[in-house]
């Protein structure tokens, strides 16, 4: 028993099909408490699905996706209360401010983490009167990252979270999420960015058109291929490395 508390998230043989196509075909893995986990395909590789499924959100054709030790579908409340995802920039409403969106996701759970603390850590408490809509994107990343983290999750979920960013804002989210995880916080992102994985990743599981294709640690990944960094490495498990 004492193993399975381990397993934070367990996806077994997982598979969905979209008009006819596999975006997430027959995928296997787990990640343990403590890790930092991250997908790494291109766009369209099945990374966004796979969190779904995961989430609950929605339904394979077949396997299993457990969160928590269980199936997030049928414990949605668990899943409320102990998981964290982080809010694309939509889901925001017209002009509300900064200490507005923390006081919504705080009022939903018993016992939230105090945000004020929150933005003070991520510096962001100087925009607590703004509208969210002014922030830039890296800030409003960072927000996003905060609002995750208010329900005081066990797990938190980042679906490519600095995608669009410049490399300063992007290294202070890092920052953030390095915090995160010497706290021992569970951390599952997806990114294209082979850098962020090299910085922040415990493992990576890199997948092509929904299957995997090779899991492990930065290094294993790495040792496993012809070239000496992850950016190549990664191409040439995709296929598409440069000829010299």
């Amino acid at each position: 028993e004492e193993e399975k508390m381990n397993k934070c998230i367990e996806v077994h043989q997982l598979t969905k099909t979209y008009d006819g196509r596999k975006v997430v075909d027959n995928l296997t893995f787990e990640v343990e408490k403590g890790e930092v986990y991250g997908l790494l395909g291109h766009n369209g590789a099945g990374k966004s699905t796979t969190i779904e499924c995961i989430l609950g959100l929605n339904t394979p054709d077949s396997g299993s996706a457990k969160l928590l030790g269980k199936e997030a579908a049928k414990h949605r409340k668990t899943v409320f209360e102990k998981v964290g995802v982080q809010l694309q920039q939509s889901h925001y409403q017209n002009n509300i401010r900064v200490g507005e969106v923390c006081e919504e996701r705080a009022a939903m759970y018993n016992h939230p983490a105090d945000y004020h603390y929150l933005l003070k850590q991520f510096q962001l408490e100087q925009y607590i009167h703004q509208p969210v809509a002014q922030l830039s994107g890296g800030e409003r990343q960072k927000l996003s990252v905060a609002i995750a983290l208010i329900p005081r999750p066990e797990v938190i979920f980042l679906d490519e979270l600095t995608t669009g960013l410049d490399v300063a804002a992007r290294r202070e989210v890092w920052q953030i999420l390095k915090l995160l995880k010497k706290q021992g916080m569970t951390l599952l992102l997806t990114t294209h960015y082979m850098e962020e994985a090299e910085n922040l990743c415990d493992r990576v599981l890199l997948i092509k058109e929904g299957q995997k294709i090779v899991e492990g640690t930065v290094d294993e990944i790495i040792k496993k291929s012809p070239y000496n960094n992850l950016e190549e490495a990664y191409l040439w498990y995709m296929g598409e490395e440069k000829l010299v």
